[in-house]
């Protein structure tokens, strides 16, 4: 028997990085997974490949999207995994930013994940099933981060809104929690392709546990969340980062940008 044996699992973005490491991860416990992905290609690639997945082709950012999840689910939902988050377009000082990029920001950080989780907590209410939700936050709603202050605001919006639904709903036996990743290679940060065999010998220095983290690592993180391991854990955020925040922060560099990754350390 698995962990979430005959549990139905919703994931947003499951068609790769982090997103496939949870599909997967939760599939080989047993659970049925319905993942919403906008690729058609890194829909069916995922589908095809984890048996006990179920592909929904969606922007889960429409409210289209969201329903066809929920619809492709059924009427029961025992966890909901908020993974679906972006930093946004190239880097800009915040006084230069347009109501154009915050309202892209917002939408794809904040909107779907109220949407879903209303959907979400509806569904454990009417089945009186009880549930998980666990939202993808980020190391940075937790220290600054130069040139993508609305991004963090976005992300500690997800925190606040974790703790706020784990009191209002634990008495019905849905519990929130949320996961804040930093240095893990996903598609939008692909670590591998941007750390040169020259800079190798610094991800020691960058990451106390000495290495960069994988969408496995997560998928550990969010399985703990989702069974019944944690079924006195509540209203938190794992920091699944590999020490960094507890290490440090961004820093400048000499060209006049900004880093967490410091060349000379």
């Amino acid at each position: 028997m698995g962990l979430l044996e005959g549990k139905v699992a919703l994931v947003t973005g499951g068609g790769g990085g982090i997103g496939r490491g949870i599909v997967e991860r939760f599939a080989s416990e047993g659970a049925h997974v319905v993942f919403a992905e906008i690729d058609p290609e890194r829909a069916r690639a995922t589908e095809a490949a984890v048996p006990g997945s179920t592909a929904v082709v969606a922007d889960i950012r429409d409210v289209e999207g969201v329903a066809a999840l929920f619809e492709a689910a059924g009427p029961r939902v025992d966890v909901l995994v908020n993974n679906v988050g972006h930093y946004g377009r190239g880097r800009g000082a915040f006084h230069e930013q347009s109501d154009g990029e915050w309202d892209e920001l917002y939408r794809v950080n904040v909107e779907h994940v109220l949407r879903c989780s209303q959907t979400a907590i509806r569904s454990m209410l009417r089945e009186t099933c009880g549930g998980s939700i666990i939202n993808l936050s980020t190391i940075e709603a937790f220290r600054g981060i130069p040139t993508r202050a609305v991004y963090s605001a976005c992300k500690a919006a997800i925190t606040g809104l974790t703790k706020s639904l784990a009191v209002e709903y634990g008495r019905a036996g849905i519990r929130v929690n949320a996961i804040a990743p930093d240095v893990t290679e996903t598609l939008q940060v692909p670590y591998s392709k941007w750390v040169g065999p020259d800079e190798q010998h610094l991800i020691p220095a960058w990451v106390p546990i000495g290495r960069f983290g994988t969408p496995d690592d997560l998928a550990g993180v969010a399985l703990f969340l989702a069974s019944d391991l944690s079924a006195f854990v509540t209203g938190t955020t794992v920091h699944a980062d590999g020490g960094t925040f507890a290490a440090g922060g961004w820093f400048p560099t000499e060209e006049g940008g900004w880093t967490n990754r410091p060349r000379r350390p």
